[in-house]
């Protein structure tokens, strides 16, 4: 069941990001020649007055065709537009996907009655690194390793990331700014009510989930989605993860079977796959704006390039020398995809 819940799930989040870019190519007056969800043969069309509606039989996919390489020859081609509507519709997808996310946010937070909050509510007997030169009860934690913290779930989440090792926290204690340096900040055993327990040993104010507070907290966890990708590209670019580290459909819907599968309740399992759907469509949203040629960032990217251009020469490039750029990236992307996808199908089968 949840592996066709994922599958469903991952389906709607291209149909939503394909119809970002449908709906401004509409709403500008572009013709669209074919609205497609997902990729391979046709399961089902249906021609419209002007477009072409397609479900195709792989969900992992879509597109939304507006004859974008082509010189302009119809007047309500994408070609044809001026560049602040071309870029209108490039940008469009990628913000249908960040919206959608975070709507899916804003249920998910409906059903909370309280956060975690960053001010220390208690420490547990036995801390080591308590007193005037590490935390005390009332201290707010502002960051961790310059990461800005503003719910207890922030907290745990960049102690996982950073905390196999020192940290350098900031907290406020008594309205002032303090930096506690290299602070050994790590889980460790405790005893609490005779029972032995491995946790940071931190209790943390709690806050009430009133209609300002939910709001709040659906936009920090929407941006926590944007911090965790970028934390994620940057261990790309830094080396400290490699290509084989990266999923594709296959391992995302992997995962949300996992969730699904280790959840105490289905209903427990439902939130879990929708906030991970959440994360993957401002993942997908992301991804489409970095400038890569292909990419819809390396589109809007060379719509600005071709201006410049054009500026400094007075003459307009030809567009088929940017389709060439597009599609020779275009195989190189399909490329890493297969590569990927035979790595997804590997992992799973190693366990």
């Amino acid at each position: 069941m949840y592996i066709i819940i994922a599958i469903i799930a991952f389906g709607l989040l291209i149909a939503v990001h394909e119809l970002g870019h449908f709906t401004a190519a509409k709403l500008l007056g572009v013709r669209v020649n074919e609205f497609a969800i997902g990729m391979g043969p046709k399961i089902l069309k249906k021609q419209g007055k002007e477009t072409l509606y397609s479900l195709r039989v792989f969900p992992f996919g879509g597109f939304c065709a507006m004859d974008e390489d082509n010189e302009a020859v119809d007047s309500r081609s994408f070609t044809a537009q001026k560049r602040w509507r071309r870029v209108v519709i490039l940008a469009a997808g990628g913000f249908a996907n960040i919206l959608a996310a975070f709507i899916i946010v804003i249920i998910i937070v409906s059903g909370m009655k309280s956060f975690g909050g960053t001010t220390l509510a208690a420490i547990v007997d036995g801390f080591p690194d308590d007193g005037a030169n590490g935390l005390q009860v009332g201290d707010t934690i502002l960051s961790i390793n310059g990461e800005r913290i503003y719910y207890t779930d922030d907290f745990l989440f960049m102690m996982d990331f950073f905390g196999k090792s020192h940290v350098d926290v900031v907290i406020r204690r008594d309205g002032e700014k303090i930096t506690l340096n290299n602070y050994n900040l790590v889980r460790r055993d405790f005893i609490i009510n005779g029972e032995s327990v491995h946790r940071f040993g931190l209790t943390f104010n709690i806050l009430e989930a009133n209609l300002k507070e939910g709001f709040k907290h659906s936009c920090y966890m929407t941006y926590n989605f944007v911090r965790l990708i970028r934390l994620s590209i940057a261990q790309l670019i830094s080396g400290a993860a490699g290509v084989k580290d990266l999923a594709g459909p296959v391992a995302i819907v992997d995962a949300m079977n996992n969730m699904g599968q280790a959840a105490p309740t289905v209903g427990v399992a439902l939130l879990n796959i929708a906030q991970f759907t959440a994360f993957i469509g401002v993942n997908i949203a992301l991804v489409n704006f970095l400038p890569i040629p292909a990419m819809d960032g390396g589109r809007i990217l060379f719509t600005f390039v071709n201006w410049v251009i054009e500026k400094i020469t007075r003459r307009k490039l030809n567009a088929k020398y940017e389709g060439y750029i597009h599609m020779t990236m275009m195989v190189l992307l399909m490329g890493l995809m297969v590569f990927i996808l035979i790595n997804d199908v590997l992992r799973i089968i190693r366990g």
